[in-house]
């Protein structure tokens, strides 16, 4: 089998995070993603931001497999060069702060008039119109204002943010399965569309049950540290040397855990009959379990309670997490040459279609690709480039 989007072009005017992620997604499916970048390029280039051999990690991993372009759009010039492009191509995405594309004079009404069949992805913070269309929209204020951090850490202590960007995260998760419908609803109609997404929505979203259980119950769940609100045993438990995950919601699986632990009188007494009573009577329940799990050593424990049937796992860090059997087994990580960094390493798409062979091709260097682009695609000769760098219209 072929890769599913071969023959897909992505004109990518996304930055950093939030509007290169669904590109990234997509390119690994095969899509051909073009980043038109400003003579500075993208931000993400920042090479303090996870510096790896004098580069940035973060742009390495979110631009994988992409082509890039330099074309100074503030120029008429430039903006004609990009409109063409749009012509030959399926989809624009894009995450500058509404209005800004307006300005260039190359929003969605203009990117139709190029193309009809164009779709147009815009991501943006809190939504090109309303109160907040230019308030700022980092990863961490959009995880504070969307109610995340009110859910994350432990009670009683300060916020925390989760240990990834979840907000810009999905911009790019949410955008691509917003393009794949746009490219099956135009595989129907033969017309393309604009579609808007917001992170603060895209947040608020992600909520999910809890998020119902405030609309319609009026639940304000409190930072459950490891626990869970509506189940027991759910949680990380401290072990002689590290710490255990145990989730024994079901009474199968609880039972099976009191055996392990060796604390079947506990299986029997009917303050913990059955998970509504244990969520009720935690504050009693889970001090016992506590103190009997920090008898013995995490290797202990797994090795009993993947022999009993109980569902656990111990606290990976990074380093445990990637030798996991599943991980070499599953081929989670992807690799490539990359020319002045040599060998590169990244976590890789999670699904697996068909036979497709992975794709994995380095990011790209500011304005490689600007040539053969303009060449391959738009036919012009080295001339007409060579007279476009010299005034600064492409680089």
């Amino acid at each position: 089998m072929g890769h599913s989007l071969k023959g897909v072009r992505i004109i990518e005017l996304g930055q950093i995070i939030a509007g290169t992620y669904g590109g990234q997604i997509l390119s690994d499916m095969g899509a051909e993603v073009i980043k038109v970048e400003s003579p500075t390029g993208d931000l993400g280039r920042n090479p303090s931001v996870a510096p790896f051999k004098g580069v940035s990690g973060l742009f390495l991993t979110f631009n994988r497999n992409k082509k890039s372009i330099v074309i100074d759009l503030k120029k008429e010039e430039g903006k004609a060069i990009f409109l063409e492009l749009i012509k030959n191509a399926d989809v624009v995405v894009d995450n500058f702060r509404p209005g800004v594309l307006k300005r260039l004079g190359i929003d969605y009404p203009e990117l139709y008039r190029a193309n009809p069949k164009i779709i147009h992805c815009s991501i943006t913070g809190f939504g090109s119109e309303g109160d907040y269309k230019d308030y700022p929209a980092l990863d961490i204020i959009i995880q504070a204002i969307s109610g995340h951090m009110a859910i994350t850490g432990e009670d009683g202590r300060p916020p925390v943010r989760l240990g990834i960007p979840l907000a810009d995260l999905s911009g790019g998760l949410f955008s691509s399965q917003g393009i794949l419908a746009a490219l099956y609803e135009r595989e129907k109609t033969g017309k393309g569309q604009h579609i808007e997404l917001a992170m603060f929505d895209a947040m608020l979203s992600l909520l999910t049950y809890l998020g119902t259980m405030w609309l319609n119950n009026a639940e304000l769940p409190k930072p459950p540290g490891s626990a869970h609100e509506y189940s027991v045993p759910w949680q990380a438990f401290k072990t002689k040397d590290s710490y255990v995950v145990v989730a024994a919601r079901e009474e199968s699986h609880w039972k099976n855990f009191c055996r392990s632990l060796g604390l079947d009188q506990i299986a029997q007494d009917e303050r913990y009959a059955n998970n509504f009573l244990r969520v009720k009577n935690r504050l009693v329940l889970i001090p016992i379990l506590e103190a009997r799990m920090a008898e013995e050593t995490t290797e202990y424990w797994m090795s009993k309670f993947r022999i009993d049937d109980v569902p656990a796992s111990p606290v990976n860090h990074f380093d445990q997490a990637f030798s996991e059997p599943p991980a070499i087994q599953n081929h989670t990580v992807v690799e490539h040459e990359h020319p002045q960094l040599g060998k590169v390493r990244y976590p890789a798409y999670p699904v697996k279609m068909g036979n497709a062979e992975v794709i994995s091709t380095p990011a790209p260097e500011l304005g490689e690709h600007t040539g053969p682009v303009l060449q391959d695609i738009l036919n012009y000769s080295t001339e007409q480039i060579e007279e476009l760098k010299k005034l600064g219209i492409v680089k």
